[in-house]
């Protein structure tokens, strides 16, 4: 009798290996928005209170990448305009001030509405180029925290966030020339002298 050979069995080793593509494909964008709150969470180098978000986001919105890039462009100028603004105002308030060496009530009363829209130039400014992460001034920042419906401010985080740029103010010993191991606070918190 003619029994049948089985199909011959193909190598491991000599499979055709499956091209496989290996780039990273994104098509959209979710940004996750938050309401703002007292933050809790930095610590401002002009002091006053730091901002921060609420725990939950309140909102979702989904774009294309193409839409994301025009969103950004467009938010990226809104800022730039304002900062520019802000520019304009304390250089008007210094040249009534003669740089701060006189009083001028004319000067004080100078708010960003003061400030036309006509006197900046956002569209010679490249906004790319631009650092968008600016400080903030603590007037600001709590204008912003009542704009959102943050109405008791928590005075102890000032006080809380003052103690920390305080202490951050001395950083490292008092050793000069030589370190002392026995008086030396770095020595004794276990790093090396300061």
């Amino acid at each position: 009798p003619h029994v049948p050979l089985p199909p011959a069995a193909t190598s491991i080793l000599k499979r055709q290996k499956q091209l496989r593509r290996k780039n990273v494909r994104f098509d959209q964008v979710t940004v996750y928005y938050f309401a703002r709150r007292q933050g809790f969470t930095s610590v401002p180098s002009q002091g006053g209170s730091s901002l921060g978000m609420a725990p939950r986001h309140n909102s979702v919105r989904r774009y294309t990448l193409c839409e994301f890039a025009q969103e950004q462009e467009v938010n990226h100028r809104e800022i730039l305009r304002e900062h520019l603004k802000e520019e304009k105002l304390h250089a008007k308030k210094m040249k009534l001030t003669k740089n701060g060496t006189v009083e001028s009530e004319e000067a004080d009363g100078l708010t960003l509405e003061d400030v036309s829209d006509d006197d900046i130039d956002v569209e010679n400014v490249e906004v790319d180029d631009y650092f968008f992460l600016q400080p903030l001034p603590t007037k600001r920042r709590r204008a912003l925290l009542r704009a959102s419906g943050v109405h008791r401010i928590d005075a102890e985080e000032k006080q809380e966030l003052r103690a920390i740029r305080l202490s951050r103010e001395e950083c490292g010993c008092d050793c000069r020339l030589y370190c002392d191991p026995e008086a030396c606070a770095c020595s004794q918190a276990g790093i090396k002298c300061q």
